[in-house]
């Protein structure tokens, strides 16, 4: 040490004496030691992160864009780590770089990461690609140290002490293929990622110093060497803070992007799941209905293409069953929509329940449902029109109200022949019109005469949504008389249509058919019209002291307009309310018991009469019976009709007008045809009477002028009624 010591100060520089000679000593910038192991750790993060961008890119101009970006970013981290550490070591003499071979190994670096992030952005990293990519970019990043060391110059040459020169490739190698396995596996984003990747980075920055600090320890630099750069290149003195500045600068800017990209990116893929999830919604909901959430029209026409495809290609079969609830609109009417959608939802429940999971139930609008099966034998068939019939027809309660629907099922079968879908559905729908014209509640099969019928009935409802504009109805009406004097009390007000080729059709063929098409309210509200128009034209003409009585159906009466409509249609025709009766059959009046006595109540104070229908043929409840407002009970014309011979018909009429007059209502009894029938109902204490017997029901233009009418005895009274046609 003293000989090596008088050796400096002879010299004015530090040296050390070795087997090959004297060599130079130098010494470690500890700073900038530090700052290099930080580079090489925020490089290795910027690489993991761009690795993790290449592979999330969605479009290859996306991805070639990172991987060229990562690639200068993740080189010059490199490189500038290498850079730095030259930097930090000094020698006791003038040193220098040369640019061109220092721009060459930043080539080399750039080149080799580019390679690394292409490597790893790759779907599969088998051992063997692993191991053949560590080799490659190991030896690039040693060529890339020893070609920044051949940048100083030397003279003479730097020597290597050869052990730590294949250790420093060893180590290269190795930490490439760490670098690359990490990278790898850490590409992918996740809660947790970014503090692996922090992790990674710290054991890859120290992989990659110490590559380059084991490549420096094996350089050795003879006894006066001199650094042909010193004054050729540039300076270290400036340097170091120069490639420090713009190497941080450059990867923080890197790093930023990445981050507000992979916000950008996560913006997107929330936009992205949102909209697809908007799409998803709104498919189903373009093939599913909004109520039941079956199929719609739509997606069993699909479904049905498909059996229908299926079954010729397979040489197979399958049924179809069209599927209307009865008595479904008067649910709807009288108690509103929102319980007519719950009584759906639950019938739609019950048949779901009723079938296997490989049957298609939909529902093509309002109360119709139609059922795909791959039952073709009609015994099975059968059975399961059966089942529905009896799962439909049970009891409901809906919000507190009782409901009683029931089905009419028809069915078709495809049988292989060239019948096309929507043959299916017009045979399954005209077999399911063919079951309710029998009364509903059962299943029918098609036959082909059901073709027929079902056109006609199309055709009757064309017509009769044309028969309004055309003015086809017309009012007959039918006069009441006192049971003891004879005298014309009011007449009732009946709907005829007169069809131009039908002829006259009778109520009760069109009137089903105008509830079911939704005409039923139109027509009533013009029934309604016509009636009063005609009492204030009798009023005016011959004072007539009598009423006119019009029938309100089912769903006329749950028409939330109903007293406006009577009101607005009263003072048009400049008419007393109490020249007006509203007949209101005795089983619409109960459906909705609280809601009749409102409407009933609001008629009642208006001054109109009401009258109760067909009473005895329901369920009324004398308790509530007592509570309505009404001011008339009419005997259905069923007790009548057997009056002669039925003494339990006698006893029910006895009931009745002995309620009657309990309850202080008027009584009057249709249906009268026989003077026997007269003479007996006159004697119970009926207050009216009606029938053919004593008046049929004629035109508004044969009521003519007053007559004489006779009383029960034969004698003439004095006139208050007028000559109608008998």
């Amino acid at each position: 040490m003293e000989a090596a010591a008088q050796l400096s100060v002879r010299l004015g520089r530090l040296v050390l004496r070795t087997e090959e000679g004297y060599v130079l000593i130098g010494i470690y910038s500890s700073w900038l030691v530090l700052v290099s192991l930080f580079v090489a750790m925020f490089a290795s993060y910027t690489a993991l992160d761009m690795a993790g961008r290449i592979t999330a890119s969605q479009t290859r101009f996306a991805a070639c864009s990172w991987l060229g970006g990562g690639s200068f970013a993740m080189g010059l981290g490199i490189w500038s780590m290498h850079f730095i550490g030259m930097l930090a070591y000094k020698l006791p003499v003038p040193m220098g770089y040369d640019v061109r071979i220092t721009s060459l190994s930043l080539l080399i670096a750039i080149a080799s990461s580019g390679f690394a992030l292409w490597l790893v952005s790759q779907n599969e990293l088998s051992w063997r690609r692993l191991g053949a990519g560590a080799v490659l970019m190991g030896s690039g990043v040693a060529a890339m140290h020893y070609t920044g060391m051949a940048a100083m110059r030397m003279s003479p040459g730097i020597q290597y002490t050869p052990w730590l020169f294949a250790l420093s490739i060893f180590i290269a190698i190795g930490a490439s293929g760490a670098a690359l396995w990490i990278a790898f596996h850490l590409r992918r984003h996740s809660s947790r990622v970014r503090l692996l990747r922090a992790g990674a980075a710290i054991v890859m920055g120290i992989a990659i110093a110490g590559m380059h600090y084991t490549g420096m320890a094996a350089a050795h630099f003879p006894t006066g060497s001199a650094c042909g750069a010193a004054h050729a290149g540039a300076d270290h003195g400036w340097l170091a803070i120069l490639v420090t500045i713009s190497t941080l600068g450059c990867l923080s800017v890197t790093l930023m992007i990445s981050v507000l990209d992979l916000r950008l990116e996560s913006r997107t893929a929330v936009l992205s799941t949102s909209l697809a999830s908007a799409n998803e919604e709104l498919t189903y909901l373009a093939l599913h209905d909004n109520l039941t959430k079956l199929p719609n029209r739509l997606l069993l026409e699909d479904r049905l293409n498909q059996a229908v495809q299926t079954a010729k290609r397979k040489n197979t079969r399958f049924s179809l069953m069209f599927v209307d609830l009865d008595g479904f609109k008067c649910v709807n009417d009288a108690y509103g929509h929102h319980i007519g959608d719950a009584l759906l939802a639950e019938v739609a429940l019950r048949i779901l329940t009723n079938i296997r999971s490989s049957d298609t139930l939909a529902r093509m609008g309002g109360d119709e449902f139609v059922l795909l099966t791959q039952a073709h034998d009609p015994a099975d068939v059968a059975g399961i029109g059966e089942k529905l019939l009896t799962v439909i027809r049970r009891p409901y309660e809906i919000d507190g109200h009782d409901c009683m629907v029931s089905a009419s099922i028809g069915i078709s079968i495809f049988d292989g022949d060239d019948q096309h879908q929507n043959e299916l559905l017009m045979n399954a729908d005209a077999a399911m019109y063919h079951a309710k014209s029998l009364g509903g509640d059962r299943y029918c099969f098609f036959e082909p005469s059901m073709n027929a019928n079902a056109q006609q009935q199309m055709q009757l409802l064309r017509d009769l949504r044309l028969a309004l504009e055309r003015r086809e109805f017309l009012l007959l009406y039918q006069p009441k008389f006192d049971a003891l004097t004879m005298a014309l009390t009011g007449v009732e007000a009946l709907l005829r249509w007169q069809h131009p080729e039908r002829g006259m059709v009778p109520p009760d063929q069109f009137i089903p058919a105008a509830e079911k098409a939704g005409l039923i309210v139109p027509i009533g509200e013009w029934v309604l019209d016509e009636a009063c128009r005609q009492m204030a034209l009798w009023r005016n003409a011959v004072e007539a002291d009598w009423t006119v009585a019009v029938n309100l159906s089912a769903v006329q009466f749950a028409h939330s307009g109903l007293t406006q409509l009577v009101a607005a249609t009263l003072a048009r025709h400049a008419l007393e309310p109490r020249y007006l009766v509203l007949e209101v059959t005795e089983s619409t009046a109960m459906r909705d018991v609280d809601s009749s006595m409102t409407i009933l109540r609001q008629l009642t104070e208006m001054g109109v009469h009401i009258s109760i229908d067909d009473f005895g043929t329901g369920y009324s409840s004398l308790l509530y019976l007592k509570r309505f407002p009404a001011s008339e009970l009419k005997i259905d014309r069923g007790f009548v009709r057997d009056l002669a011979r039925d003494t339990e018909d006698a006893a029910i009429i006895s009931a009745i007008v002995a309620l009657g007059r309990t309850l202080n209502l008027n009584i009057v009894a249709e249906g009268v045809e026989t003077s026997v029938q007269q003479e007996f109902l006159t004697r119970l204490g009926c207050t009216s009477l009606q029938g053919y017997l004593l008046g049929r029901p004629v035109g508004p233009d044969l009521i003519t002028e007053p007559v004489p009418q006779l009383t029960s005895t034969g004698e003439e009274s004095s006139p208050r009624g007028l000559s109608l046609c008998r």
